[in-house]
């Protein structure tokens, strides 16, 4: 058997099909009827789109660690204590819903350099706090829901905490 230099082999990828924008978008969609799976909700999509504008390229994401309760506190839903480090800093972020809303405190250490601000964003709102000198930040008022923590340094990059989930 003979084979020319124009045929791909079976154990070859065909390449993706060269085309406007509608010939892939048709192309897709008879795939997605030929499969029998619905459209993605316009919601969905709203939402995918709403996250994609959230990331923070070039940031550093802290890596989260144990927390222990200290001695004598009582256990429970609420707070919700969480602890992130980086190789220079340290975020502590206690969260609880009060009246229906959430209440986000922490403590960025070492202590923060000047013109250091942190921001709580959910997907909805984002609250800027300058943290005290010796580190803490609050902010209330927020949605139940997903939160995560970024401090802004001079001249650096970002930390940020990942995305939390706090119910009401």
């Amino acid at each position: 058997m003979t084979s020319s230099s124009d045929e791909t082999s079976p154990a070859e990828p065909r390449p993706w099909p060269k085309g406007d924008g509608e010939e892939i978008t048709y192309l897709l969609a008879a795939m997605r009827l030929a499969a029998g799976s619905d459209p993605v909700p316009g919601r969905v999509d709203a939402d995918a789109r709403a996250v994609f504008d959230l990331r923070l390229p070039g940031s550093i994401t802290a890596t989260p660690v144990d927390v222990v309760a200290a001695a004598g506190v009582r256990s429970g839903a609420e707070p919700q204590l969480h602890r992130f480090t980086t190789d220079e800093l340290t975020v502590d972020v206690e969260m609880s819903i009060s009246d229906g809303r959430l209440e986000v405190a922490g403590q960025v250490s070492p202590a923060p350099e000047p013109d250091a601000w942190v921001e709580v964003r959910t997907p909805h709102i984002s609250k800027v706090r300058v943290p005290s000198p010796d580190g803490h930040f609050a902010a209330t008022g927020l949605p139940p829901g997903w939160v995560s923590v970024v401090y802004h340094r001079p001249e650096q990059a970002p930390v940020a905490t990942r995305w939390l989930r706090v119910r009401a």
